[in-house]
């Protein structure tokens, strides 16, 4: 769970204070010798003070929170650093948080109004995500994919090699070589428009009919393994290919689909535990608000 948009600007400026200073740390006069690596920091345990502002503590546990708000997010810093910045953050945090108390910030309706709505929305998140564990567990992810590898179809992949060029003579001649024994790859990485495939010898690698545009997909699937095409046009230009290996295109494994899976059964369990409780809730529109119609449909299947 994250911290609320409402304490993340305090974060941006805590940021903006503690970076250069954190910078001149971490980086190394031009020409010295790196330092040696130090052990990793161990983070302090949840109810240890680390710090106390005006008295008011602050706990480990503070830090682990506010180390969760992605503009605190660090990479590459070393754990010593991130546990100091952080610190400096909560600190900053408190005596803001505290000079507001004292300039009566929190009595005004619009506060109140906004701590209503982030204490709604963390208990709804902290609920959702108690509630979505029973859903998302080994057994349910192993039974959805199961059920998905079923539902596939076999397709067809083509792994094939092209080379690209502006003009149909250009082609034709470069089709000509291709066929008279010179090697492909060579001249792909010599000829070829495609900056993306040239350093590879024109090499494709797997694909299926529908992630080509047509009449270069036409042709791949015509050739067999071996054969060269004569010039295809598309709106990139002219293309020679060589089909190299045909395939039925393998299922992807448990491991590979797992997260997709677990996304998927996340959202869904998240979406099954709002309906079933606005069934259960006495809801009333007073129409000062535009109704629409709700959505319910279901997350799209992996």
């Amino acid at each position: 769970m994250t911290i609320p948009t409402l304490l993340r600007r305090a974060s941006a400026a805590a940021l903006i204070l503690a970076l250069p200073s954190l910078a001149l740390a971490q980086g190394a006069a031009p020409g010295a010798s790196p330092a040696p690596a130090q052990p990793a920091a161990a983070a302090p345990g949840p109810d240890t003070v680390v710090a106390k502002v005006n008295g008011q503590p602050i706990l480990g546990a503070d830090l682990a929170l506010a180390a969760e708000d992605p503009a605190l997010s660090l990479p590459g810093v070393d754990e010593a650093a991130k546990q100091n910045l952080l610190v400096d953050y909560m600190v900053d945090l408190k005596v803001g948080a505290q000079a507001a108390e004292a300039a009566k910030v929190g009595d005004s309706a619009e506060f109140k109004r906004k701590l209503a709505y982030f204490r709604d929305k963390l208990l709804l998140d902290d609920y959702l995500e108690r509630e979505t564990k029973k859903s998302v567990t080994p057994e349910a992810a192993k039974a959805l994919y199961d059920q998905t590898v079923k539902s596939m179809k076999p397709e067809e992949e083509v792994r094939a090699r092209h080379i690209l060029v502006e003009n149909e003579d250009e082609a034709k001649k470069i089709a000509a070589r291709v066929k008279g024994g010179e090697d492909f790859a060579k001249i792909a990485a010599e000829v070829s428009k495609d900056p993306g495939s040239k350093t590879e010898g024109g090499d494709l690698g797997f694909f299926t009919k529908d992630r080509m545009v047509k009449p270069f997909a036409d042709a791949a699937f015509k050739l067999s393994p071996g054969q060269v095409s004569d010039p295809v046009k598309t709106q990139f230009g002219w293309h020679v290919l060589r089909v190299e290996e045909k395939r039925t295109k393998p299922v992807p494994s448990f491991d590979e689909m797992k997260e997709q899976i677990d996304q998927y059964l996340t959202r869904k369990a998240q979406q099954d535990t709002i309906i079933k409780l606005r069934e259960a809730a006495k809801v009333e529109r007073t129409g000062a608000a535009p109704a629409e119609t709700p959505a319910t449909g279901e997350p799209k299947k992996p």
